[in-house]
């Protein structure tokens, strides 16, 4: 595979074209190549060890299928998939297969593809339970276009509701042999991470990236380089990871965001202070990429 951030890849083909054709997600769904994901609350069904996705066939899981609330999620590994959301108030269901878990620990544990699509399905199924009324009219609204949409049921409304997504910028900003690294008050004690903040109306990545690296930590940026992006749905974020030149060096804490931030070697990276950031975040694949620059 190649080599993607957590929670990132194309391994699932959405195939859109299938989202608005009833009969086939219908036909789709009933089929004994149908596969379906169990959402229970916030938590995704993994079994096994080492750890794996618990994919049910139709059988398994049609106690919990509604045919209106189904969430086609594309085809993967060529079968037809779909979320299937279980109130996280109920009893835990098919405890005989396996156990529910959330998603920091299913990036630690699960193979990438797997991990790209129980991330996709929860997104979707947490975004369907917060869109429940149109945010024009205040009508109810129901899924739509196999699930990857909702549609208000008012005839003088009838408003489409697309999921959301919310960009964040996320950038290692670097000074020679040094790194720029902040932490929030309530991390663990000595953890630092990457600058990071969320892209503001009419802004550009750039802009953003140069604005809240100026609002945490007082340093000028020069150039900006585009590393990679991750989604991350909690809830519904996509980080776009960025390399920055710093223009100054003087920090100063001019937002009250974090609590301390310091330039830190890359010798001083590899020891047991600071420590790092979790290893399925982008932040941690950008620190590592700039240390081993230099190797």
């Amino acid at each position: 595979m190649e080599n993607h951030n957590v929670f990132a890849g194309a391994f699932v083909d959405r195939s859109g074209e299938r989202r608005k054709d009833s009969d086939w997600l219908a036909e789709a769904s009933a089929s004994a190549d149908a596969r379906f994901v169990p959402v229970w609350g916030r938590r995704c069904l993994v079994g096994g060890e080492p750890p794996h996705a618990l994919l049910l066939d139709r059988a398994q899981a049609d106690a919990f299928v509604d045919e209106d609330k189904l969430i086609f999620l594309g085809l993967f590994r060529n079968q037809p998939a779909f979320a299937v959301a279980i109130d996280g108030d109920q009893e835990q269901p098919f405890t005989e297969l396996g156990q529910f878990e959330g998603l920091r620990f299913l990036g630690t544990r699960l193979p990438l593809d797997e991990a790209n699509l129980v991330a996709h399905a929860r997104a979707l199924v947490l975004w369907h339970a917060s869109q429940l009324y149109c945010g024009i009219c205040g009508s109810a609204s129901a899924p739509s276009a196999g699930g990857n949409s909702r549609r208000c049921l008012n005839e003088d409304c009838g408003r489409e509701i697309f999921p959301r997504t919310d960009p964040a910028v996320i950038v290692l900003v670097t000074d020679g042999d040094r790194c720029l690294l902040g932490r929030q008050p309530g991390w663990p004690e000595g953890r630092y991470s990457t600058i990071a903040g969320f892209v503001e109306p009419g802004e550009s990545l750039e802009d953003a990236v140069r604005r809240e690296v100026y609002e945490e930590a007082n340093v000028r940026i020069s150039a900006v380089h585009y590393h990679s992006s991750q989604p991350w749905p909690f809830p519904s974020s996509l980080m776009l990871g960025f390399i920055a030149d710093a223009a100054t060096t003087e920090i100063r804490l001019n937002d009250g965001e974090l609590e301390d931030a310091r330039w830190f070697s890359r010798e001083e990276l590899k020891s047991d202070f600071p420590k790092l950031p979790f290893r399925i975040s982008i932040a941690r694949r950008l620190v590592d990429h700039w240390v081993m620059l230099g190797d």
